[in-house]
């Protein structure tokens, strides 16, 4: 291939789960110069804010907020409800939930991880044997990711919840959302989730460095007869300030406030429902796209059943390791990035794209496009019609 002519210049697209692509009215919020942070607008703004962080959770719980990315609400949230010694269950079908497992052990607690791979979600006759065999209830929570961002497996939360109860199993439920939330339709309160951990930078649209961890009274319950928590992680003051200053343990993040709120305020104004229709409808233009491709015998979509894969990121792999080569291709020609393999043998093979938060129908199929123009310059071999069928998926909104 001749060294083409780099089209990239104008502005770049950056389509890999997160962080994902930033409002502008939200980068206006943010641009300001610092506030008042003892009296004033951002104080008065906090109950409403934090009302309305627990809307798009789906709960009439409590939300303590963190400066700090998704692992540090991992350890934010096990440290309220983890006693050193204490044995936690983590079902594993990616590498972000032997992250939260490596967490959790890093505190001192023992963990019984079972590993799914990463193709495949959670095996509940295999949870359920674990769960059974303790009968003495020593696994004192359960720490499920709903969206791996690494491998784009989407598991089922509300099922989990089920078997517990089935099971008449005390062990809190402890719900990894970063990837998910605002974008894979997530209910809090009506499946029974104790613990979810979250982070601003993915379907909240808020540049990264703010985090959250929402619970609930059993949550509480477990937090109270804690030997000892952390000052800076304990979620009581910062879910029940008495000051200002609480909500954070210390100095406010300030413009991630400002931005946050202008976040929550499209979040609100077009609907949680739309924005759960909207992304499975992109998703939906994403994988046809992608089956198509995969004709031609090169790609291979990570998940193989729709229904166990995110509507935010889809984790896709090239053989001859040309995942690499494609994701060079769109960045230095295109202007286009997309998501390295994460947590996979073949990384070189392996890539990500993200579909998450602030994107709408042409951005998906510019995305495809750009994609299908890297293939046609590497000799990639795929099926044809790849970018028609996401145009018609997106036409019959079925």
């Amino acid at each position: 291939m001749k060294n083409p002519i780099s089209l990239a210049q104008g502005r770049e697209y950056l389509a890999i789960p997160g962080p994902s692509v930033m409002p502008d009215v939200v980068l206006q919020a943010m641009h300001r110069a610092s506030p008042n942070i003892y009296e004033g607008e951002l104080i008065d703004m906090m109950p409403d804010l934090t009302r309305d962080l627990c809307g798009v959770a789906r709960t009439d719980h409590q939300v303590a907020i963190y400066i700090a990315n998704g692992h540090g609400t991992w350890e934010a949230a096990l440290s309220n409800v983890i006693a050193p010694g204490d044995i936690v269950l983590a079902p594993a079908s990616g590498l972000f939930a032997h992250g939260w497992a490596e967490m959790a052990a890093g505190i001192g607690a023992q963990v019984k991880l079972i590993d799914f791979g990463t193709s495949s979600p959670w095996e509940f006759d295999q949870i359920a044997e674990t769960l059974r065999e303790d009968s003495a209830h020593d696994i004192k929570a359960v720490l499920a990711v709903h969206v791996d961002t690494s491998s784009s497996i989407r598991n089922d939360i509300h099922a989990l919840r089920d078997l517990l109860d089935e099971l008449d199993h005390p062990a809190l439920l402890m719900a990894d959302c970063i990837a998910s939330l605002c974008c894979d339709r997530f209910e809090m309160d009506a499946w029974g989730v104790d613990v979810m951990v979250t982070a601003c930078q993915k379907g909240l649209m808020t540049p990264a460095g703010v985090g959250f961890v929402f619970f609930n009274d059993k949550a509480q319950g477990r937090r109270a007869q804690m030997p000892r928590v952390s000052k800076y992680w304990d979620w009581q003051p910062r879910a029940n300030p008495d000051q200002f200053y609480q909500f954070f343990n210390g100095t406010a993040p300030t413009q991630h406030l400002y931005g946050l709120r202008a976040a929550l305020d499209l979040i609100h104004g077009e609907g949680i429902e739309h924005i759960w229709a909207r992304h499975r409808q992109l998703a939906k233009a994403v994988w046809a796209a992608c089956e198509r491709w995969s004709e031609g015998g090169a790609l291979q979509i990570n998940v193989d059943e729709p229904t166990h894969r995110s509507h935010a990121v889809t984790a896709l792999r090239l053989t001859e390791g040309r995942g690499t080569a494609l994701r060079n291709y769109c960045k230095d020609q295109l202007g286009l990035t997309l998501g390295i393999g994460l947590g996979m043998e073949d990384k070189e093979s392996c890539f990500r794209l993200g579909h998450m938060g602030h994107v709408n129908g042409q951005m998906i199929l510019a995305m495809l496009a750009s994609i299908e123009t890297g293939m046609a310059a590497l000799d990639i071999p795929r099926g044809s019609g790849a970018v028609e069928a996401a145009a018609l998926v997106l036409a019959k909104q079925s």
